[in-house]
């Protein structure tokens, strides 16, 4: 379905959720590094950012929270870009999801994430960040 080849970072704590996403997102032709914790997720996002086109975090993950990650690598960005970032939480209350809006996050959806939805946003965030 993509035409170009994008590198999402996907980071959840639960291996069949990121097995789970990863097979939803797979047709869309897009290659895949995956982090276990928070902390797994800002060293790989460090070291690779500007190959990343589009962060996937769980928002509560060991280490540290998906919302620290993303905030961490923007502060520290020293003018690289930074992709969108898309969070999904299954405890996702409306402030907790207007704090990640207000700080930059593309999107914010609850668990269980409808699979058209996050296709949806993965596009949209992608097209944009194009």
């Amino acid at each position: 379905m993509m035409t170009t080849h994008r590198r999402v970072l996907l980071a959840d704590d639960d291996i069949e959720v990121r097995s789970c996403v990863e097979d939803l997102l797979a047709p869309l032709g897009l290659e895949f590094l995956h982090a276990e914790t928070g902390l797994e997720a800002l060293e790989i996002a460090r070291t690779r950012l500007p190959q990343l086109h589009l962060l996937v975090f769980d928002f509560h993950m060991p280490g540290c929270t998906g919302l620290d990650v993303f905030t961490s690598l923007r502060d520290s960005a020293h003018g690289q870009r930074i992709p969108p970032c898309i969070f999904y939480s299954g405890e996702a209350t409306d402030m907790v999801r207007s704090k990640a809006l207000d700080l930059g996050a593309w999107a914010f959806l609850r668990k269980p994430v409808q699979p058209d939805e996050l296709r949806s946003e993965v596009l949209r965030a992608l097209r944009h960040s194009a």
